[in-house]
């Protein structure tokens, strides 16, 4: 099974708690009539990467587990977004980056880059126009979970790993104890 088809299996098995478009991307590397910017159109900046970073963190906190930068989700939204949507996507992603540049959300304290997200994500709710591709909110939101959970250290931090789990019995969960087992 490639990469490709587990994360396919993860989503459908976390509820499809994703977006059909990150479904359809996912999918797309089967079909070969997809329009992709090529690797050298599309890129973020420097400053542009260190909002996704900051983003990505604040969806997904370093805590007593390791955050969303611990896992390298930004990297990997960059490069999903690269390899696998389409211009619109792509478009509408970078178009919300340069929102946050535009309103130096990196300047701000931690509270302050919440309260604009919070901010963000209700005029996503509020958008009509789907003909500019998925809202960048909506990508981030799903690129930073599937990245997280996909990620080595995302799947440590989250489940136990129990190889031969044994026989079915009941036993009392500990304090601190994960209580989800892959």
């Amino acid at each position: 099974m490639d990469r490709r088809h587990a994360i396919k299996n993860v989503a459908l098995f976390l509820g499809g708690t994703l977006s059909a478009s990150t479904l359809s991307a996912l999918g797309r590397w089967e079909g070969s009539d997809f329009n992709l910017l090529s690797a050298s159109n599309f890129s973020l900046t420097d400053s542009q990467k260190k909002i996704v970073a900051q983003v990505a963190e604040l969806i997904i906190p370093k805590t007593n587990t390791p955050g969303a930068k611990d896992a390298g989700v930004p990297t990997f939204i960059e490069m999903m977004l690269n390899d696998c949507y389409k211009t619109p996507e792509q478009l509408s992603f970078v178009e919300g980056v340069k929102g946050l540049e535009a309103q130096n959300f990196l300047q701000k304290n931690v509270a302050e880059q919440t309260e604009m997200l919070k901010i963000v994500e209700v005029n996503t709710k509020t958008m009509k126009d789907a003909s500019k591709g998925t809202p960048f909110w909506k990508l981030m939101k799903e690129l930073t979970l599937l990245g997280y959970y996909t990620s080595e250290v995302g799947i440590k931090a989250s489940f136990d790993y129990e190889p031969i789990p044994g026989k079915l019995e009941n036993f009392k969960i500990k304090p601190g104890q994960k209580t989800i087992v892959y």
